[in-house]
């Protein structure tokens, strides 16, 4: 047989061998598609491939017509759980036995993160997942987006409130806190010791919580006692007229009113500065992908910027450099002074902080 021949009749039989090798169903499942928990017969499986940007610490909830949408939102019950041996994968186990009546997950369910917001689809949409798996079977649900995708900034909106409400940058280190008021009327919106808090809202920097007083109430003069749900701690009494929102800082020793921080429009991702050392005048230069703020010593501040009470210096690193991994060099402006080091490797894809010191510096989670 010509050799030339017998070759090409050598490939052509591998080739038909890969073919018949990947016909599998079993060899086209990627990673992340693939089961990471035990189907049980008594439940539905559901395995939910999570949208890009979900972090491993996120707090997933699945909502729905079948355990009444946004109700299901804190109930232990319907959080998801993730899969230790998958980044991208929250599963949960379902018993329609529990299904409100007449309701199936073919009426209708999404995802919602604590952080994140409502899963969203990729054309602004809130997502409606209608799959109606059977009891006993497992069945992946992509996700597209988190409603976060399309906050302006990155940052929820203000949550609507029923009436005013008393936002706290609660520091007392309390496993609970709960709110007792006496006034006007005692014992508003609870005996002791008193409402649970409403929700949080994490505005910049700042995880706020809030506890709504109730559109009927506007106008009354309170006594507002802040406690760690009766179990023996509680802070002195602080005096309010229901008239607005109020911001208010609290430790184990008290309570200060504290403005909401104004909000600061970024281009793009941040370096925040906590400035610690002597030096006063500062700039960033950076080198990696590209020397992004131009040359030595690189650009300056762009700002000052109040977090959480603490005032920071902040350079914007610029829409237009995200996604580029860039070593950061913060000096004092070609003065003889920078901060340098193998953990200041970045890719801008995220706010950076760091604390600077005569000698030193620290980044901070």
């Amino acid at each position: 047989m010509n050799k030339k021949i017998y070759n090409l009749l050598l490939a052509l039989l591998a080739f038909t061998g890969f073919m018949s090798s990947c016909s599998s169903k079993e060899d086209l499942v990627f990673d992340h598609e693939r089961q990471q928990f035990e189907t049980r017969a008594d439940r539905i499986l559901l395995e939910f491939i999570a949208p890009f940007g979900t972090t491993a610490d996120e707090e997933i909830y699945i909502t729905g017509a079948f355990n009444g949408d946004n109700e299901a939102i804190g109930n232990p019950q319907y959080l998801l759980t993730k899969a230790p041996n998958s980044n991208v994968k929250w599963a949960i186990y379902l018993d329609p036995s529990t299904f409100a009546a007449g309701k199936s997950l073919a009426d209708g369910f999404r995802f919602y993160s604590k952080n994140q917001g409502v899963e969203f689809t990729t054309t602004g949409e809130e997502a409606l997942h209608v799959d109606n798996p059977a009891l006993g079977s497992f069945t992946n649900i992509w996700g597209q987006r988190w409603e976060s995708y399309y906050w302006s900034g990155g940052e929820a909106p203000e949550p609507s409130h029923d009436g005013f409400c008393v936002y706290v940058d609660d520091q007392t280190g309390w496993d609970d806190l709960t709110l007792y008021m006496w006034g006007d009327v005692n014992s508003l919106n609870g005996e002791w010791p008193g409402m649970s808090v409403t929700g949080t809202w994490n505005h910049d920097g700042v995880t706020w919580k809030y506890f709504d007083l109730g559109a009927a109430n506007s106008g009354l003069v309170e006594n507002l006692i802040f406690n760690n749900g009766g179990n023996g701690q509680q802070l002195a009494d602080f005096n309010f007229a229901i008239d607005r929102n109020i911001y208010l800082r609290i430790t184990a020793d008290g309570v200060e009113e504290v403005g909401a921080e104004p909000k600061v429009e970024h281009d793009g991702y941040a370096l925040f500065v906590l400035n610690e050392s002597s030096q006063t005048d500062f700039a960033l230069y950076a080198w990696g992908d590209a020397e992004a703020f131009g040359g030595w010593p690189g650009i300056p501040v762009t700002g000052t910027q109040t977090i959480g009470g603490v005032e920071y210096l902040y350079f914007d690193m610029s829409a237009a450099n995200t996604g580029l991994n860039l070593n950061l060099i913060p000096n004092n402006n070609n003065g003889g002074v920078q901060w340098e080091g193998g953990d200041l490797n970045f890719t801008i894809d995220h706010d950076i902080y760091i604390r600077i010191f005569d000698g030193g510096y620290e980044v901070l989670e």
